[in-house]
């Protein structure tokens, strides 16, 4: 459920001490952000010495410590490691009542911070749906995005009140939903960089760059973002298949399978072309731009080829020179 954010909050009066116990991208520009609104850290522990000391260095008055003085230190303690080390090293910690302790995870479920919760600590999920590439950077744009959060009681509250102070919309998760939830986001973050080397590769059939690709390619993706927002999933959508262009769709089928036969590559593009354009034939349908018979022909048109097929034996155009 997405609670949309309230008016920016007045910096708290005691803020809780946080610390952070690693300092990649995402537990350095959340650092970094949540000190800008009013919440600073008090200590920071770390893999990496330089990493740490680099977060530390952004935060007045923060302390680069070993992870236990964190959670002694501490009230409310982030653990913003690679997923695969949050349970042993939560495991590995003393906890006590009175501190709570919150994964940045977006796929591992609450029950990696059990041994915590069993020496009397409080347990929760705090994870910006954000892609930090860069802290700095990531500092930057997580105010506003979507929060994710699983807890309960005093410290649902606590983790509501930062995301509020970011001015950022929360999504409370029920348990069991996180790999689910996290698989959801890849759609909208890693796959879009998928399918930008798609295109980038078909750019290099003629020659151009990837650099050149991206630089022709970016403002459609922009304007395909303000599209969704403006008109939602099918509302906006663009392309042959939202068009009822059949014709295309087959003319960009022959272009892709004549590229595979070319290559002899297991890397199919025309595969992938395929599976995608399928499924977004019922978002045309929901659009109300085609019709069931429509409909119909595309799907018969984008099955499958069969493993060893010759139905587009054209030979690809030559990669322009110079």
């Amino acid at each position: 459920m997405l609670n949309h954010p309230e008016p920016a909050l007045p910096a708290a009066e005691h803020p809780l001490r946080l610390g952070f116990i690693g300092a990649g991208r995402l537990g350095t520009a959340l650092a970094w952000s949540l000190h800008a609104h009013g919440h600073p850290t008090t200590a920071v522990a770390s893999r990496s010495a330089a990493a740490a000391d680099e977060l530390a260095a952004g935060l007045p008055g923060c302390l680069v410590a070993t992870p236990q003085q964190v959670v002694d230190s501490c009230e409310l303690v982030f653990i913003t490691t690679p997923d695969a080390v949050i349970q042993p090293l939560v495991d590995s910690l003393r906890w006590r009542p009175g501190v709570a302790v919150v994964h940045c995870s977006g796929a591992t479920e609450l029950e990696a911070l059990a041994s915590a919760v069993a020496q009397g600590a409080e347990a929760g999920g705090f994870h910006p749906l954000q892609s930090v590439a860069d802290p700095a950077l990531g500092a930057r744009t997580l105010p506003g995005c979507t929060v994710t959060i699983e807890a309960q009681g005093t410290l649902l509250r606590h983790l509501t009140d930062l995301a509020r102070r970011l001015g950022c919309p929360v999504n409370t998760l029920p348990p069991g939903q996180r790999a689910a939830y996290h698989a959801a986001a890849g759609y909208a973050s890693q796959f879009v960089h998928v399918l930008m080397a798609e295109a980038t590769s078909l750019w290099r059939q003629w020659g151009a760059t990837e650099e050149q690709a991206l630089q022709a390619l970016l403002p459609l993706l922009r304007g395909t973002v303000a599209s969704l927002q403006a008109k939602g999933v099918a509302g906006g959508m663009p392309g042959p298949v939202s068009r009822g262009d059949l014709s295309s769709v087959a003319r960009h089928l022959g272009a892709l399978d004549a590229i595979d036969l070319e290559a002899h590559s297991a890397h199919s593009l025309g595969a992938l072309y395929r599976s995608l354009c399928l499924r977004s034939v019922p978002l045309a349908e929901q659009r109300g731009c085609i019709d069931a018979t429509q409909a119909a022909a595309f799907r018969a048109l984008l099955q499958p080829l069969p493993a060893t097929s010759d139905a587009y034996p054209v030979k690809a155009p030559p990669p322009v020179q110079g």
